[in-house]
């Protein structure tokens, strides 16, 4: 036989060539024939019967199995046709299910590069008017900071004065309302509407209000309490409960004409003119900046009215010096008019209301004060109000 002959005639593969390669029934002349079947149709008869389902992974291993067996293998001569496209690993339909709280990464993968150390900065080379000690290079001292001076600006200074400052000071409003107002437009300076913040007129110029801002002024009340001993009538201080809570519908004494006790009403009420927490009397809390700039302004002329218990001996002259030669913190008193009712009451009229003057004032004269009420600020008198009782000021009042 020729060499020929030889070379074609096919050649048979090993047994475990045939089993490990997927490619050996399509260059088998002599494949069997049940081998062209569809894998597909083993996986159906394999799912109606498990017991037929072969246990190689291919068609050519169970024939060579057979073969060692001595059964009968037939070979069929049709050359099935080659598969299309290219053969790869098929994947699974479903993706595998994702871990939990691991977002997957932007850009479609879902490997992280490996991170790249960055390199240590390079440190310059010590300059030569370093000085070197220990084998340690130290800096120069560093220079000291500049201070730049402050900048002033150059031109005029802005004509007039603030819209909301002229209406303060001619007791239409506080300047928090004329704020407020301004803002919204209600405010007319010489018939034109002024609506800008920080506006500066002439303080000559006459300022009128629109309807809306009067009907909000006069939705605000001003209610007169007779403190108790023992409450603060400004900030809460630990420990201590401030006097506005005390306004409440119990403690109201009603009267004809009063409007209906609201807790909006509560909303932004002061006291105009404190009391210390050991005096008791006549206690104003507002909500219009009319009346609080009329009783605790820099220039109010309001008088308040005391009933004071002293105790111990007053100096010779001290009636006098109550009166117009006394001073606080450094600064001389405005005149008071106090005389000796008894023995160890005083009663005193005051136009200002520095902190503890009352107070201060006897103990710069050899006196202790160990009781003091308020009965009168301005026209306005406490009269039968009892202790911790409140009412709203009236229509026809006035301080």
């Amino acid at each position: 036989m020729s060499g020929s002959d030889r070379d074609s005639r096919p050649k048979r593969p090993s047994n475990d060539a045939a089993a490990d390669d997927p490619w050996a029934k399509w260059r088998k002349p002599d494949a069997p024939a049940a081998e062209a079947e569809p894998k597909k149709a083993f996986q159906r008869d394999a799912t109606v019967n498990p017991e037929k389902r072969p246990k190689t992974k291919s068609f050519e291993a169970a024939s060579v199995r057979a073969e060692r067996v001595g059964a009968p293998v037939e070979v069929s001569e049709e050359v099935p046709a080659l598969p299309e496209g290219t053969l790869g690993v098929r994947r699974s339909a479903t993706p595998s299910p994702r871990a939990i709280n691991k977002k997957p990464l932007r850009g479609g993968s879902s490997l992280r590069k490996p991170s790249v150390p960055k390199a240590a900065p390079v440190e310059p080379a010590a300059p030569a008017e370093w000085s070197v000690k220990a084998d340690r290079p130290e800096r120069a001292a560093k220079p000291a900071p500049v201070v730049r001076p402050p900048v002033v600006r150059q031109g005029p200074p802005p004509e007039g004065v603030r819209l909301s400052k002229v209406m303060s000071e001619r007791g239409m409003c506080s300047r928090r309302e004329a704020d407020l107002w301004i803002e919204r437009g209600w405010v007319f300076v010489d018939g034109e509407r002024v609506s800008e913040l920080g506006s500066r007129i002439d303080p000559n110029a006459q300022v009128a209000i629109s309807k809306e801002a009067k009907f909000d002024q006069a939705k605000q009340v001003t209610v007169l309490l007779n403190k108790p001993v023992g409450y603060v009538s400004g900030q809460p201080e630990p420990g201590f409960t401030p006097a506005i809570t005390l306004i409440t519908p119990e403690n109201q004494v009603k009267q004809s004409g009063d409007p209906e006790f609201k807790p909006w009403m509560l909303r932004s009420l002061a006291p105009s003119g404190r009391l210390d927490i050991d005096s008791t009397g006549l206690l104003v809390l507002t909500q219009d900046g009319r009346v609080a700039k009329k009783l605790i302004g820099d220039d109010s002329q309001v008088e308040k009215e005391y009933l004071v218990r002293v105790a111990g001996e007053m100096i010779k002259g001290g009636l006098d010096l109550l009166n117009h030669g006394l001073e606080l913190d450094g600064q001389a008193l405005k005149p008071a008019r106090v005389k000796q009712l008894n023995e160890d009451q005083l009663h005193f009229i005051l136009k200002e209301g520095k902190k503890r003057q009352i107070r201060r004032m006897c103990e710069l004269v050899g006196l202790r004060v160990i009781g003091l009420k308020r009965v009168r600020i301005g026209r306005v008198k406490l009269g039968e109000l009892e202790i911790g009782q409140w009412r709203f000021l009236r229509a026809d009042e006035a301080f």
